[in-house]
């Protein structure tokens, strides 16, 4: 029945048919290899896939109409340039993947050529940071090796601080009860000081007693506004200083000891001679200074202060007040 069907083509099918024949030949002994191979592969697998056969068997015999139908009518042409075409489509996807894979095989190559490169490199580092992992033991040791001579050296000097200290502290007991020694001394002739001026001064006006200072109001020692000591503030001052030159005679030269002098005004600011009250104070304080170095007594036995307005003893605003304000102060004490 093919031989009739085919007499009635044309010559230009007659042509080209049997190119077609071939190449359906050719997928077909492919097809039939591919199914070889599964065959081969079924058998291998043996009886656990025993139960593709008959679905086997179904394909080989739709195969087998296929080529029949394919030798012997033309819509299977047809069907068979379809197939062709769809697999020249699957072809070039594949191909397409084909190209995917070898760049992604060229960037694995890449990348292991990166890694085997940084590998390398970890490597050297490795070699170098064990190297100086073995300096840096050697100069651990060393470095405990010193600190244990630190520590001996340390201990040793902190038995010497202990010793030192208990030194220290005997010295400083010791150095106590000199200085007490000293206090109680220096208390003594301050107390022979102070009686010694109580029995020179008596009860002379403007001048008191107030604590352990002896206060002279200024107004018997100096004029108004004035630093410059009056005739009979010098009279009052000369026995003052004979009696420190004659309590001096009895002080021991070891204990350190001053005569302090000194000058407070009133809250009234001053309007002629002196900038301010403070500089006047001061002034008055050198000026009994002064006097008592020309009588005899030794400089560096003399402290001058001036206190200006700044320490009343009389808080009050009266006449009276302000007097009491306005003074000159002796003490005798330690430097």
């Amino acid at each position: 029945m093919a031989g009739p069907r085919l007499s009635r083509r044309g010559a230009g099918a007659e042509d080209y048919w049997p190119g077609f024949v071939d190449a359906l030949a050719t997928l077909l002994l492919v097809v039939v290899f591919l199914l070889s191979l599964f065959i081969v592969a079924q058998f291998a697998l043996g009886r656990a896939l025993s139960n593709r056969d008959a679905e086997l068997s179904r394909l080989n015999t739709r195969l087998s109409d296929l080529a029949n139908m394919l030798a012997l009518e033309k819509d299977m042409r047809k069907g068979g340039e379809e197939r062709i075409a769809l697999l020249l489509v699957t072809l070039d996807k594949k191909n397409n993947e084909m190209d995917a894979l070898k760049e992604t095989l060229a960037n694995t190559q890449t990348a292991t050529t990166e890694i085997e490169s940084a590998l390398t490199a970890e490597k050297e580092i490795s070699q170098k940071a064990r190297d100086e992992i073995a300096v840096l033991a050697v100069q651990i040791s060393a470095l405990n090796a010193q600190l244990a001579q630190l520590n001996a050296a340390l201990e040793a000097a902190e038995q010497k601080d202990k010793k030192q200290k208990t030194q220290i502290v005997n010295l400083g007991k010791r150095l106590n009860a000199a200085l007490a020694q000293k206090v109680s001394e220096l208390a003594r002739y301050k107390s022979d000081f102070f009686g010694r001026l109580l029995e020179v001064l008596g009860d002379r006006e403007g001048i008191h007693v107030v604590g352990d200072r002896f206060v002279f109001e200024t107004d018997i020692l100096f004029a108004s506004g004035s630093a410059e000591l009056n005739p009979d503030g010098r009279e009052s001052l000369a026995q003052i200083a004979a009696a420190i030159i004659d309590v001096s005679m009895e002080i021991p030269p070891d204990i350190d000891w001053v005569i302090r002098v000194d000058g407070h005004t009133d809250s009234i600011p001053i309007r002629s001679g002196y900038a301010s009250n403070w500089e006047l104070s001061a002034a008055r304080a050198i000026s009994v200074v002064k006097f008592f170095v020309r009588a005899g007594v030794p400089p560096k036995r003399l402290v001058a202060a001036g206190f200006g307005e700044f320490h009343p003893i009389d808080r009050g605003r009266s006449t009276a007040a302000l007097a009491r304000n306005r003074r000159i102060e002796l003490k005798m004490d330690s430097r």
